[in-house]
């Protein structure tokens, strides 16, 4: 489905009948990555799954956003489909966006329920070795950015951040290699004791993109919180350990129908 939102085109699954269940994807993912979740949930409740902008088949937004940008849009979205209470569920970057969706103390949606899996939202602690490759990454670029080196090697800032850049970095357009700069400057740790709702998070032991480490400080923080550790999986240990992670959601939203 589609709609238009501040005149730009947002497309997203709405499936199912019942109560709300909205769900925000993650980085580099669009909505129908999870159709596991959303085929599975839609038997009793009415899933819809917006592609955030810049991802899967909506525009991307008109500049570089910031986490409370993207917020705002999930404000613009649910206000644009008349609702007024789900539960919620985000994974990895999606999971970062609703931490601080939740974290305020109005907002159109009433959440009473909130599932956060692999979130994203507090900073990494890399080793010595990835310090030296985004360093020298940001010293050769203003290096390169230079007016006559940009003239001798136009290509050259281009080809530094295949070098230096992650995999999501590389994939993603100039616009939004700059909004995922600013989603990774955020620290959305004290929001986390603002959240009011119920919250469950689901997270692989082995994942390294947002180490188990980061759901422990999150349900240390949270007021109503609780983890659930998947043994053997990483960052998307929802799809890795699927008959586990579907009876954790039943429990949790068992009373939400």
């Amino acid at each position: 489905m589609q709609t238009t939102i501040d005149g730009r085109q947002v497309s997203y699954i709405d499936q199912g009948e019942g109560s709300v269940i909205l769900l925000l994807h993650g980085w580099g993912a669009q909505a129908s990555t999870y159709r596991l979740i959303i085929d599975y949930l839609a038997t009793r409740f009415r899933v819809i799954a917006p592609d955030l902008p810049g991802f899967g088949g909506s525009d991307e937004p008109p500049e570089a956003w910031d986490v409370d940008q993207y917020v705002a849009f999930v404000d613009a979205f649910v206000k644009s489909l008349g609702l007024t209470e789900a539960a919620v569920i985000g994974h990895s970057n999606g999971g970062r966006i609703l931490i601080k969706y939740l974290a305020r103390e109005d907002g159109p949606l009433t959440v009473r329920k909130a599932i956060l899996m692999d979130a994203a939202g507090i900073p990494a602690h890399h080793g010595a070795g990835w310090y030296i490759r985004v360093y020298s990454y940001k010293a050769l670029k203003k290096i390169l950015n230079l007016g006559f080196m940009k003239k001798l090697f136009p290509k050259a800032v281009e080809r530094a951040q295949g070098r230096f850049g992650s995999e999501d970095y590389k994939n993603a357009s100039p616009l939004m290699r700059q909004v995922m700069v600013k989603m990774l400057a955020e620290d959305v740790r004290p929001c986390l004791p603002h959240i009011t709702a119920s919250t469950l998070l689901i997270w692989g032991e082995n994942d390294t993109a947002t180490p188990l480490s980061d759901g422990r400080q999150m349900e240390a923080v949270i007021p109503d919180a609780g983890l659930a550790v998947l043994p053997g999986a990483g960052h998307f240990a929802f799809a890795e350990k699927w008959g586990q992670c579907r009876a954790i959601l039943d429990s949790f939203l068992s009373d939400n129908g």
